[in-house]
This record gives structure tokens, C-alpha cells and sequence, in this order.
């Protein structure tokens, strides 16, 4: 069966955006550049929420650079009880009704693990269920205050985690990776 891996950008403070900062919060580095790069190269299935898939799809759907090509040739699956198939982006599907069925099913027919990329409603959905297998968190070193926007965390189930792993990026970065 495969893995779910739920992939969350945050700020210490706990945001996944902020006001005026930019992509990667300001913090792109050769590490970071690389960890994307090999996780978006290995064979996995993206989960996405709708909002997540459409700004995602918006971008590289009909983009031509290198991480844009392999994010449409990954199978994408994305949550979502409003769109129907078929979608505009290639080995898209969308997955309605009851979300533990689905994402056991998903899980249990997926070859590689299934990961999240943002979709802070949909991850919040996937702990509350049990579905989560890893919890990766990549800590940017800035708080963002009241700049802070989507903050990562509101309204997530009280849930004990165990370290797995911590990787340091570009000696500013953590990658925590928790598992339930």
C-alpha cells in the first residue's frame, strides 16, 4: 500500500503565505531547488485540493519549462465535489464523495506514494482521518507576524507526532518529517 505524504511550506511562525514575500517566503536556495526537483522526479501521485489544482494548473498546464513538464506528467488527482472530468490538465482525475474511501482506494491502487503539495484544507481533512502516513514540514527562518496569511495549522485536530527526520537545506531551511 502506498504512503500519503502530506508536503507543507511554512514559516516559523506558522503560515504557508505572507504578504510581500514571495515564492519559497524569499528563501530559494540550490538545497531547496534540488529536494524539489528529486521529489517531483520520483514516481508518486500528486493529491491536490481544488484551489490548489486550479492555481497549479493555471501555471503549468501549458508551460513548457523542465519542472512543469514533469508536474503534467505526474498523475494528479485532485478532491473536489465542483469539477468534473474530463479536466484540461493532462492524467488529471478528479476524486468526489466520501474522502476516506477514496484516498484508501488511491492509496491502496498507487504504485508510488501519494503526495500533497499545499492544500491546507485538504492535509487538515487527511489528519483528522488517520490518513496521513508523513507529516513533511519545510521551516522557513522568518515569522511573518501580521504579514502572515493561510495560516497552516487553524483549526487542525489535536494529534501526537513522532520525529522521523530533519534534513537542514541551504543552512537555513529544516525539513521535519513527522509521521502520526
Amino acid at each position: 500500500m502506498a504512503e500519503l505524504l502530506a508536503d507543507l511550506f511554512v514559516s516559523v511562525d506558522g503560515f504557508a503565505a505572507g504578504e510581500d514575500v514571495g515564492p519559497f517566503f524569499g528563501y530559494h536556495g540550490p538545497d531547496l531547488e534540488a529536494w524539489i526537483t528529486t521529489e517531483s522526479e520520483r514516481a508518486h501521485t500528486l493529491l491536490m485540493g481544488r484551489v490548489t489544482f486550479e492555481l497549479m494548473a493555471g501555471m503549468s498546464a501549458a508551460a513548457t519549462d523542465p519542472a512543469s513538464l514533469r508536474m503534467t506528467a505526474l498523475p494528479k488527482v485532485v478532491v473536489s465535489g465542483r469539477l468534473r472530468e474530463p479536466l484540461d490538465w493532462a492524467n488529471s482525475r478528479v476524486l468526489s464523495g466520501d474522502l476516506a474511501e477514496g484516498i484508501a482506494a488511491l492509496k491502496r491502487d498507487s504504485t508510488g506514494p501519494v503526495r500533497t503539495i499545499g492544500s491546507l484544507t485538504l492535509v487538515r481533512s487527511l489528519l483528522t482521518l488517520g490518513l496521513v502516513d508523513q507529516l513533511r514540514l519545510m521551516v522557513f527562518p522568518l515569522t511573518l507576524g501580521t504579514d502572515g496569511r493561510e495560516p497552516a495549522y487553524l483549526r487542525y485536530p489535536r494529534a501526537g507526532m513522532r520525529l522521523a527526520g530533519t534534513t537542514v537545506l541551504d543552512d537555513r531551511l529544516v525539513l521535519l518529517t513527522y509521521r502520526p
